[in-house]
Parts: structure tokens; sequence; C-alpha cells
């Protein structure tokens, strides 16, 4: 999966041999274009010459690309981009940096069009500093204009220029939410000055612009001095029911038509629902296929379970169920999304009353010619996204942000979510950005938090799931992937990447040496998922075979012995004085490092955040390196 692709297609502009070995291995990574003038040599197939000027081919290309990324000088990029430039709705990301690679910076369209999410990312791949100008940003506050993005929400009417002024410049900003998700709502800052609901205004603090986030179109006066913007999240479900035949044209004036009578946005519609038998209705088919709505067809059995206001014995004649628009509607709206992917849930889960209330609009009937639309509308609690959802799963190492991997860093940023112990999230607090969802859960609620991300990737979200040192090696992938399983995942989506990271065990071994230069294991002394006597048997046939020994989680405060335990095993089996490093949190800064051997490895502080490395017979301590002989020196030449 390439984590760049919500950018491309991505030109580069290099004019330069120094920004030419710059920016190819970066257009390697991002699928990029780099463009060079004829007078430099050709790298590869991802380089083409411009002929012309560079100011005529920017004008060839403009329209090609999502972004473009200079290595110039930033008047120079000004100057060459000033005439094309139209409206910040469809300009194209433009980032400049500086010929060294120290500064990536975010100069043009840096919130709809990406530009400052783009400057982080590109900053991650080449370990340096991004320059983002933008207020939200330095407030860690998301972008108005591009705020219901991750959730699928649909931009509205308004004066955005101005809102967005008032948020920057702190202004208190009232925000009427009556509809969507409101977890953007729990990642604010606590300094923030948006308020939510309907207050008196105050004369020592009043409302400098208000921020609607509704399925009702609201009607914004004209002339009026005060900034107001709506965004419309996709929540209303219409149901349809239909005589055969009816064309594409009816059945859009209809939902148009009943929307306008309602005030509601049809930007709010989720999708489609109606009986299976119009599966295969052309009428409706063309419709959802050009409005790129869902459509969900439910059987004459399951909407039969759904109570609704207008039931018809007619209709129950003719397909079996007294309800198709309102049932239709009402079952979409509740059971589109079910976590574990079970649309088919039995209503009586459910009261009933909670049901009935979702209905906005009871069915109403279109006729024209021979032709005849019923349509109802009902309101869901959760906003249909649109999108496929990801699960990233990240091994940030150690816990310096130097041992993570650019890729992980690029998927920190790039996820709308992420989730892991809140130690974690605090050691990449600095490659976070404004707008994510951050959800903290605590040790031992490990399936709670594989369980949440795959919700939040089911619904549509981008999830990053955070795991100390490789995330496949006593981490969190492993999880994730078995309850994906339980749930009868089809491999594909959500989709699954996994990033890997510098596991205890290495970056133990670094600090002290090469320990594990010949064969090795991890055994995790915990025994919350593995019973102590396969444990055991584990450390028995370890130390018998002369493994180099990584021990994980040796010691917590409930668990005193099995350390204890640990080194009776080997004992029997190893030297007492065989070579032990006790590695504490490396290469973070309360690092603590202790070389010591088996008999006296006790009598030094152990604890949770401790790696325990003991070596095998062949281990040695050298000038205080650890070292364990591959065998080199044995070799017949």
């Amino acid at each position: 999966m390439n984590l760049f692709a919500a950018f491309e297609p991505i030109a580069a502009i290099a004019t330069t041999p120094q920004s030419t070995q710059l920016l190819h291995p970066l257009c390697q990574s991002l699928r990029a274009t780099l463009y060079v003038p004829e007078t430099l040599s050709l790298i590869d197939s991802t380089t083409c010459h411009y002929q012309d000027s560079l100011k005529a081919h920017l004008a060839t290309i403009w329209a090609e690309n999502k972004a473009f990324i200079f290595c110039l000088a930033t008047g120079a990029v000004i100057r060459l981009i000033a005439p094309l430039l139209e409206d910040k709705g469809s300009d194209p990301a433009i980032i400049v940096i500086d010929p060294k690679g120290q500064y990536v910076i975010s100069l043009c369209s840096g919130h709809q069009g990406g530009a400052d999410r783009l400057a982080q990312l590109i900053a991650q791949q080449l370990n340096a500093t991004p320059i983002i100008t933008g207020a939200s940003h330095s407030l860690n506050l998301p972008a108005i204009d591009i705020l219901g993005l991750p959730f699928g929400w649909r931009k509205g009417p308004g004066d955005w220029t101005r809102v967005s002024h008032a948020i920057a410049s702190q202004k208190r900003v009232q925000v009427v939410q009556e509809a969507g998700s409101r977890l953007w709502q729990d990642n604010l800052p606590q300094n923030h000055h948006f308020y939510f609901g309907f207050p008196e205004i105050e004369e020592n603090a009043p409302i400098a612009a208000r921020v609607w986030i509704s399925a009702t179109k609201r009607k914004f006066a004209e002339g009026s001095t005060f900034p107001k913007v709506q965004w419309y999240p996709r929540v209303l479900w219409v149901g349809i029911g239909c005589i055969r035949g009816t064309s594409q044209g009816l059945i859009e004036s209809a939902i148009e038509e009943v929307c306008l009578k309602y005030h509601l946005a049809t930007e709010a519609i989720a999708g489609i629902a109606t009986i299976d038998i119009k599966a295969d209705e052309v009428g409706i088919v063309e419709y959802c296929q050009e409005k790129q709505y869902p459509l969900f067809t439910y059987s004459s059995d399951v909407l039969n379970t759904i109570k609704v206001p207008n039931p018809s014995e007619v209709v129950k004649e003719e397909v079996g169920t007294a309800s198709v628009a309102e049932a239709a509607a009402i079952y979409g709206a509740n059971y589109w999304f079910s976590y574990g992917g079970n649309k088919e849930k039995e209503t009586e889960n459910r009261e009933q009353i909670e049901l009935e209330n979702s209905l906005l609009v009871t069915k109403q009937v279109i006729k024209s010619d021979n032709e005849a639309v019923t349509v109802a509308i009902a309101q869901s609690e959760l906003e249909y996204t649109g999108k496929e959802g990801t699960i990233y799963l990240v091994g940030m190492g150690p816990g310096s942000l130097e041992q993570i991997t650019p890729a992980a860093k690029t998927a920190i940023n790039q996820a709308d979510a992420i989730i892991g112990y809140s130690l974690y999230l605090e050691l990449i607090e600095s490659l976070q950005r404004p707008g994510q969802i951050i959800e903290s859960l605590p040790i031992t609620k490990e399936k709670q938090r594989a369980q949440r991300a795959i919700e939040l990737a089911q619904w549509g979200l981008s999830v990053a799931v955070i795991s100390s040192g490789d995330c496949g090696i006593y981490g969190m992938a492993g999880l994730v992937l078995e309850e994906l399983k339980n749930i009868n995942w089809n491999g594909k989506i959500p989709n699954i990447e996994v990033f890997p990271g510098i596991t205890a065990l290495q970056a133990a071994a670094a600090r002290v040496g090469t320990p594990l230069m010949h064969d090795f294991c991890a055994i995790s002394l915990s025994d919350l998922l593995t019973p102590w006597e396969v444990i055991k048997q584990r450390l028995e046939s370890a130390a018998i075979g002369d493994f180099v020994t990584a021990l994980y989680n040796p010691r917590s405060q409930t668990r005193q012995n099995q350390i204890v335990e640990a080194q009776s095993i080997f004992l029997q089996h190893r030297n007492p004085n065989t070579p032990v490093a006790l590695v504490r949190c490396a290469y973070r800064q309360d690092e603590t490092i202790i070389l010591t051997n088996l008999e006296e490895m006790l009598n030094h502080n152990i604890d949770m955040l401790t790696t325990v490395l003991i070596g095998n017979s062949s281990t040695f301590f050298h000038k205080n390196w650890m070292i364990t002989p591959r065998g080199y020196n044995q070799l017949r030449v």
C-alpha cells in the first residue's frame, strides 16, 4: 500500500544535480515523477526532461497533478506558480524543499490541497523539519475547512475564510452539531475557543462565528455580516419503493422534492435502501451509480420486523411486507453499519422505539404519468463515510523517535486515528497532527484496543495501532489479526499494513554490544496469557540448547518469583559466570544498563521495563562490551 496515494499524481521539480540527488529517492517512495531540465542526465524511468522553460512546462502539467514538490528558492517558486493559482479549493498542494533537505515548507493549499499533511509526511522521510505557517496548526486545531473529511462529511455553504479567521484569532466560535461523529470534539486541546450549543451572547465574550454540523439545510441570510458555515454529515437513509420501470429522473426529482419540503440537505444523504426484489430496478441502480450512493436491499422477512407508522395491506399482498420505503429507511439507518460485519441483526436487540424515532419523513408518494415513487427518510446515529478503512500495525521501536522507521512515522502521521497504550502515545506525540483521533487504553486492555481499531477501520477510518518494539513480536499485530479472523474478515477490507520496528531484544543488544551474534530466542515470563508450566518448559529447553536468551516481562509488582525460577533453571545448565545484561528503557531518557552475570543478576533492580539478556556458553565481556562469537575464527580456509 502507498501511504501517499491520497496526494497522487505528484510532480517533483529539480533544476540542479544537488536537488536531483535529493528528490530522486524521495520520488521513488512517493511514486512521483521527477522533472529535470535537458542539461541534466536522466537517472531512470521515473525522471523526465522538460524541454521548454520551467514556467511553460508547469502550465502543461499543472492540471494533471494534485501536488508539486519543488527543490528551488521559495521566491522563484512563488513567481512560477502565481499565474496558475485559481482557488484554494482546487489548487494543488505546493511543497518547497531547501537544497540540503533540512526544511520542508508547506507553501500553498495547505488545508484543502493537503500541503500541510504532505509537508509533514515528506519531513518524516527526509528527517527534516516541516514548516507549516497556518494558524490552526500552530493552535493544534483541525482546520475548519477540512474538519469533516475523515468522516465523509460534505462541505456546505458559508463564509469559510472569515470563520477560519475567527478561529485563528482565538475568538469564541459557536458549534451547533446536530448530527455526525463527535470524536473530533473529544480530541480538541484544552484551551480551544469553540462553544458547543446555544449560549446567550455575553458582552465580554460575544460569538464571533458559527459552525453548523447538521443534515438540515440552513438558509444563510444574504448580506449578513455574521460569518457562518455548514458541514453535512451523511446520516440520511432514503427508503425507496416504486412501480417497476420508474425512471431515474422521477426517482431523483422525487427525492429532491421531499428533501426540499422537509428542509433536509441532499448532501447529507448516506445511501438508498429498498426491498431486495428492487435490486435490479434500473432507475434506482442508475441513480445510485450517478450519485455514488450505496444501495442496500433487504428481504421482505427483514422489513416485516420493522414497525412503521403507515403499513399497507396492498403492499404486503404484492411484495410480502406491509412497508418498503419506511421500513427500508429505518432498517438502513439503524443497521447499515454493525461492528463485526453483521448487518442482519435481529431487531429485538434494539428498543423498537429507537427505530421508530429514527424516521424523519414518513412515506411520500410522487407520481408522474404511469410512474410512481414512494420516498421515506430516516436518520442514522452514525454517518456513512464512503471510504474503505485501513489498519496500520505500527512498531515504534524502543521509544526514541530516531529509532522509528520513516515508513512508520509516515503511517502514524497519516492515520485518521491512533490507538495505543498511554506511554507509547506520549512518546510519539511529536509525530501527531491536529485533528487526529487519539485513544488510549491501558495495559490489560489490549483486546479492547484491537476491537476498537477494527471498529473504526470498518467504519472507514485509517487507524494506526501502536506497539513498542516490533508490533509483530509480543505486540498488537497478532491480536488484531486474530480479532479480524473471529469476525470472518475477508482479508481485504479493512486493509492491513504492518510496519516493523526495532524490538526490545534488538535495542537492548545494540546498547551492550553483540550478544545476539549466534542462535538466540525470546521468552516472556508473563503468565497472564501463557501457563507458567509451559513457560518453564521453554526456559528449560533454551537453557539446555545453549541459546542466548532474551527474557521479556521479567518481573511486575504482583509477579515476583518467575525471574527467580528462571535464574534457577539456567543455573542448572549454565556457568554461574555466564554474562548477563540488564537493559531498562533502551534509548529513552531514563535508560539504565547493568552488566552482570547469571549468579548475581538478581542483586540488581529488574522490572517490567527491563530486558534480560542471558549469554550462551561462549559469550564473554570485553571492555564493558557483551560479545557472542559467531564462530568465524574457527572456519577452515
